[in-house]
């Protein structure tokens, strides 16, 4: 038998609290110029529920770039605003609840 999640008490294979957490954000999209004129892509707003890892990992190779998430955000390098919503989408994150700026 597995585990049972510390949060909402089912077993680890029924635990709801990802997606949960995946619904109940406000997430940001914006492009930032850095040093050289290089473009970051920011994501504001995914929580640590949501298994930033997994996240950041799975949208690095999505857009082949490089990433990290650091200081409560996600950054990969280049400009993605244009295909990031879909790309959320796509990961579970209700389409309401992104804001590209």
């Amino acid at each position: 038998m597995e585990g049972v999640c510390n949060q909402c008490g089912l077993p680890q294979d029924l635990c709801v609290c990802e997606a949960i957490a995946r619904e109940q954000q406000k997430i940001t999209v914006k492009i930032e110029k850095r040093k050289f004129g290089k473009k970051y892509t920011i994501i504001r707003g995914i929580k640590k529920e949501a298994n930033v890892g997994e996240i950041i990992k799975k949208l690095k190779s999505k857009f082949a770039c490089g990433g990290t998430a650091k200081g409560g955000q996600l950054e990969l390098q280049g400009d993605h605003k244009n295909r990031m919503k879909e790309a959320l989408v796509a990961l579970g994150f209700p389409e309401e609840t992104i804001e590209i700026k």
